[in-house]
């Protein structure tokens, strides 16, 4: 199977870091600040997830923030691809897929980082040239026995795993060769973004990013 166009933007993306920061912002304010601190930690490519009512602003904050590629979480709409595309997101992630998903993401040109638990949903999307995926939610899914067992009659697809990953799990995931990066909120908990504790965040990222040692299909 031939990868399409958003498997291919997306590869290149997920490759800039081991793990991909999964951000849940309540005050677009702090959105330019904590994404200048990931990026110094490492983590360059961001998921701000369309939880609250401040992600789309977050997501026009931080598309300006050098260095940084950022990107849309939990696209469930055509209309969420719409207005994620228009704050400046570069990526969309999503925690399933949908013919009107995927087809909006087309329209949209926006590339789409598709949700996938299942062999069967991963033969679909592979089916459609969706080479990269999401693995989720990974530890609900079988955590990494699953990822495991599902890259041996699928090696084609690599995947994402997110969703109950930690600084303690990750290496296991990433050491998979089906696995390409990881998505993980650890590295910017609610607490640190509250404080405004930027420099203790870069030091969470800095230490996610060292993870890249693990990898064995970088």
């Amino acid at each position: 199977m031939t990868p399409n166009n958003a498997s291919i933007a997306c590869e290149k993306i997920c490759r800039l870091a081991p793990i991909v920061p999964v951000l849940v912002l309540d005050d677009a304010a702090d959105a330019a600040p904590l994404a200048k601190a990931l990026v110094a930690g490492g983590l360059p490519a961001l998921e701000v997830t369309l939880r609250t009512p401040a992600a789309l602003d977050a997501i026009r904050a931080m598309a300006d923030v050098p260095g940084g590629v950022v990107g849309a979480g939990t696209l469930l709409t055509p209309a969420d691809v719409k207005a994620a595309k228009e704050a400046g997101a570069k990526f969309g992630v999503s925690p399933g897929a949908t013919d009107l998903l995927l087809a909006a993401c087309v329209e949209y040109d926006l590339p789409l980082l598709p949700g996938a638990a299942t062999a069967t949903e991963a033969m679909r999307l592979l089916e459609q040239g969706y080479t990269i995926q999401k693995f989720f939610p990974a530890e609900a899914s079988g955590g990494v026995p699953a990822l495991k067992a599902i890259g041996a009659p699928i090696p084609q697809v690599q995947f994402c795993p997110t969703g109950g990953v930690t600084l303690q799990n990750a290496p296991d995931y990433l050491v998979l060769p089906n696995t390409i990066c990881a998505g993980g909120s650890w590295v910017a908990p609610k607490s640190l973004i509250k404080a405004k504790d930027w420099r203790g965040i870069e030091r969470l990222a800095s230490e996610a990013a060292r993870l890249s040692s693990t990898r064995t299909n970088s």
